[in-house]
C-alpha cells in the first residue's frame, strides 16, 4: 500500500460517525498518563524531598496505576463504561488535589493520595479499543485505528510535560490540579458518547485468569513492561538531566522531543502496509527501540540530547501498534478488552520501577546514571522477545466454556 493511500485511510477512519471524538477525547481523558509522574517528580523537589523520595511516589503512582487498569477493565465489562469511567475520573482527580493540598509531608498521606489517583486512572485506552469494532466500518478501519492511536497517544507525552512544565511556572500545585481536572474532561466526551453509553461486553469465561491465561499473552505484557521500564527511567532521568543544565523547560523539551520521535515513527509504521507476520516483526522493533535507549547514557549538551531524545522514541509507537495486532490475536475469546487493560498495566508497572531506577542511579552516578536504565529496559525487552518469540504464533481457537457469563 502506498503512503498516501494509507494517509487517505487515515482520512475515511476519521470521517466515521463518533471516531474523532472519541479519538480525541480519549487523549485529552489519557493527558494526566503523560503528567502525571513528572507533575509527582515536581511537586515533591519543590516541597524540599530528594529524588529516592521522588521516583519512589512517582513509582506508586505508576504501580497503582497499572493495578487498577485491569480491576477497572473488568468491571467496566461487566458494568458498562460511563458507571465505572466517570466516578474513576473524580477519584483520580481528588487523588491529585489532595497530593497537591499536603505535599510530601505527612508521608503516609501523600502515599495514599498517590495510590488513589493511579489505582482511579480511568481505563480509557481499553474502552477505546472495545468500542471500534462498533463504530468503524470493517477490520481494515479497526486496523487503521490502531495504528493511528499508537501514533497519537505519544501527544500525550509531548504535550502533557509541556502542560506540566507550564503550570509549575505558577506553582507545582496547579500543575496537579491541572492533571486531575484535563482527565475528567476527556472522560465525561467519551462516557457521556451514544457508543459508550451502548457498549455493552461480550460473554466470556469465568475464570479467574482471563486473557492471562494465554501464554503469548503473558511473554508479550512482560516484554512491554520491561520497555516501559525505559520510559519510567527516562521521564525521571530528564529532570536531573534538566537541573544539572540549570535549564526548567529542559525536562519537557527532552520528554516533548521523545515523544515527537515517537509520534513520527507511529504514523510512517502504521501508513504503510508490512510483509510478514506480527510475531516475527516485533523482535526486530524492539531490537531498533532498545538501540535508541542506549546512548542516552552520555548526556551531552542540551542540543545534542534532544535530538537523541527524538531517536530513543522513533520505535517506540511502531512497537505499540505491533503489540496491539498481537493482543487481538493471542488472547482468549470475550477477553481482548481486558487484554489491553493488560498491556497499560504491564508498561505502566515497568515505569514505575523504571522511575524508581533512575531516582537511585541519580544518588550513585549522577545523570548518566539516572539514565542507565532506559538502555537496560530496552535489551530486557529485546531479550524476552527473542528467547519467548515462539508463543506469539496465535493459538488455535478454543471454544468459549460452557460456564462463561455475560458481562453485560
Amino acid at each position: 500500500m502506498e503512503l498516501g493511500g494509507a494517509m487517505r485511510g487515515y482520512v475515511v477512519f476519521l470521517r466515521r460517525p463518533y471516531a474523532g471524538r472519541l479519538l480525541g477525547a480519549t487523549l485529552l481523558g489519557r493527558l494526566p498518563n503523560g503528567m502525571g509522574m513528572l507533575a509527582v517528580v515536581l511537586h515533591v523537589r519543590s516541597d524540599g524531598g530528594g529524588y529516592p523520595l521522588a521516583g519512589t511516589l512517582a513509582a506508586i503512582l505508576g504501580l497503582a496505576t497499572a493495578a487498577g487498569q485491569p480491576v477497572l477493565g473488568r468491571a467496566m465489562d461487566r458494568l458498562g463504561q460511563p458507571r465505572v469511567l466517570i466516578p474513576a475520573a473524580w477519584a483520580s482527580a481528588a487523588g491529585f488535589a489532595a497530593l497537591a493540598a499536603i505535599g510530601a509531608d505527612p508521608l503516609p498521606v501523600a502515599v495514599a493520595a498517590v495510590i488513589a489517583a493511579g489505582f482511579a486512572t480511568p481505563p480509557l485506552e481499553a474502552g477505546l479499543r472495545a468500542l471500534w469494532p462498533d463504530v468503524l466500518d470493517g477490520p481494515e478501519q479497526v486496523d487503521a485505528a490502531y495504528a493511528l492511536d499508537a501514533a497519537a497517544q505519544e501527544l500525550l507525552f509531548t504535550v502533557g510535560p509541556l502542560l506540566v512544565v507550564a503550570a509549575a511556572v505558577a506553582n507545582t500545585e496547579t500543575a496537579l490540579l491541572l492533571t486531575g481536572a484535563l482527565g475528567i474532561a476527556g472522560t465525561l466526551i467519551v462516557a457521556l458518547s451514544g457508543p459508550s453509553r451502548r457498549w455493552r461486553g461480550e460473554p466470556r469465561a469465568s475464570d479467574w485468569a482471563g486473557p492471562l491465561r494465554s501464554p503469548g499473552l503473558r511473554v508479550l505484557l512482560l516484554s512491554l513492561a520491561c520497555a516501559g521500564i525505559a520510559l519510567g527511567v527516562y521521564a525521571v532521568a530528564v529532570v536531573a538531566y534538566a537541573e544539572r543544565q540549570d535549564s526548567e523547560a529542559a525536562s519537557g523539551l527532552l520528554l516533548a522531543c521523545m515523544a515527537g520521535g515517537a509520534l513520527t515513527g507511529g504514523i510512517v509504521y502504521g501508513a504503510r502496509r508490512w510483509a510478514g507476520a506480527p510475531h516475527r516483526r516485533l523482535p526486530w522493533l524492539m531490537a531498533a527501540l532498545a538501540a535508541g535507549y542506549v546512548p542516552l547514557v552520555l548526556a551531552p549538551g542540551l542540543a545534542v540530547m534532544a535530538v537523541l531524545a527524538f531517536v530513543s522514541g522513533v520505535f517506540l509507537a511502531p512497537v505499540l501498534a505491533c503489540s496491539f495486532t498481537l493482543v487481538d490475536r493471542l488472547a482468549p475469546s470475550g477477553t481482548v478488552t481486558e487484554a489491553f487493560a493488560w498491556v497499560v498495566a504491564a508498561v505502566g508497572a515497568g515505569g514505575s520501577l523504571g522511575s524508581f531506577v533512575a531516582g537511585v542511579g541519580q544518588d550513585v552516578a549522577g545523570v548518566p546514571g539516572a539514565f542507565a536504565g532506559a538502555g537496560a529496559g530496552g535489551l530486557l525487552a529485546l531479550t524476552l522477545c527473542l528467547f519467548g518469540g515462539r508463543t506469539f504464533h496465535p493459538a488455535p481457537a478454543q471454544p468459549t466454556p460452557a460456564n462463561a457469563e455475560a458481562s453485560a
